[in-house]
């Protein structure tokens, strides 16, 4: 498990370094601009899931603080591996390091939505905090 996650934080590094060379252009379809492009994104990603979270934690008493930072670290491990995972088939290819930021940014952008959902909830509501959850889903 640890070499997983020590993988993709080498890939998203390898990324980032070579994000900072070059900045994207989207009208440049080498793999090596959608590499760039695809780190972009997930570094976007990431800078709102912070600000979604500091609003959130910011508004928590010291136990919800708590009980958000668990969730938030068992979250971003579940993100991790589940990426890691679902790229492993291109491991060693030259779409890989796309393919994890799209993994990265795409679970990243569902979390910012939940902390964003969870910060608009008013007490009591424990329906508001799992956006995208329809009426047919209490169906079930």
């Amino acid at each position: 498990m640890r070499r997983m996650f020590l993988a993709a934080c080498l890939v998203l590094l390898a990324a980032a370094s070579v994000a900072r060379a070059q900045e994207c252009d989207r009208s440049d379809d080498s793999q090596q601009m959608m590499n760039i492009c695809a780190g972009e994104d997930y570094q976007a990603a990431d800078a709102r899931l912070n600000t979604a979270y500091q609003n959130l934690i910011s508004s928590d008493d010291a136990n919800g603080k708590r009980l958000l930072q668990v969730a938030q670290r068992a979250w971003i491990t579940f993100r991790d591996a589940e990426c890691a995972h679902s790229t492993a088939a291109s491991e060693g290819g030259s779409i890989h390091s796309m393919e994890v930021s799209q993994c990265l940014t795409r679970l990243t952008n569902d979390r910012v939505k939940q902390l964003a959902a969870a910060a608009n909830c008013e007490e009591g509501d424990g329906s508001c905090a799992n956006p995208g959850q329809d009426e047919s889903d209490d169906a079930q």
